[in-house]
């Protein structure tokens, strides 16, 4: 595995929308997301402590205990967040071929965490975002904290390999990333051969991903020191409703 990092293709927030349509994915750097949501490195570094309080994943198929994470549920619409009661993660085994298919009742995000105003202006942001590229509506919102650790050696972000998500846009957060080398995100078109290797690691830029258009995913991790690990934010917004078991 190598701890060469590749640099990530980041553009600025004006860039950001236009860069979506054109390839389907979109990088932007940690200033591109404080001006995209209203927000200052010191809001974000409030959520950041949350991220050492996460349960584990007890979901996991191949029996690892590298996943730790925490998931909550919103209608977004404009400048409105309204949380809905906490429910179950769900995916259908067309997107999801490791973990689909299972009700996955992960503990909801901390209610101290929510109630930072940082947290409901990047889901706002993220909306609004949405509504530009997919036109205005109420967005079915899924956040997701995630701590991917090498306590057992390799963790892997993601277990289920290259995969869409079933959604409109998924945004990977790089919260922070300590003591490990690989983790290397891949973008791939869904439909074409083409794709892009980089690796996210300034806390707070952000990979956006047109969900139709591309599959993606994330190179596992090995130690280069203890305690090592590395933290995402990853929201998801769909139309129309949450994607339940039928």
């Amino acid at each position: 595995m190598t701890n060469k990092l590749f640099s990530p293709p980041s553009v600025g927030l004006d860039a950001a929308v236009v860069t979506l349509q054109r390839q389907g994915y979109a990088v932007l750097g940690a200033q591109s997301v404080h001006a995209l949501a209203h927000t200052t490195a010191t809001d974000l570094q409030a959520l950041v402590s949350s991220w050492n309080d996460l349960p584990a994943d007890q979901y996991l198929k191949d029996g690892g205990r590298y996943r730790r994470r925490r998931h909550a549920s919103y209608i977004v619409q404009g400048d409105d967040v309204q949380a809905v009661p906490h429910r179950a993660h769900w995916q259908p085994l067309e997107y999801n071929a490791l973990h689909g298919g299972m009700q996955r009742w992960f503990e909801p995000v901390a209610t101290t965490t929510t109630a930072l105003p940082a947290w409901s202006q990047l889901l706002c942001a993220l909306a609004q975002l949405c509504s530009h590229l997919k036109g205005a509506q109420p967005w079915y919102v899924e956040a997701h904290q995630f701590r991917i650790d090498t306590t057992d050696g390799i963790g892997r972000p993601t277990p289920e390999g290259a995969h869409r998500d079933g959604v409109d846009l998924v945004a990977v957060f790089l919260v922070d990333r300590q003591g490990i080398k690989g983790g290397e995100t891949r973008v791939f078109e869904a439909d074409g051969p083409n794709g892009q290797r980089f690796t996210l690691s300034e806390p707070w830029s952000v990979l956006l991903l047109d969900d139709a258009r591309v599959i993606h995913e994330s190179t596992p991790i090995q130690p280069v020191a203890q305690g090592g690990h590395r933290d995402t934010l990853v929201v998801t917004l769909r139309s129309g409703r949450f994607q339940d078991e039928a």
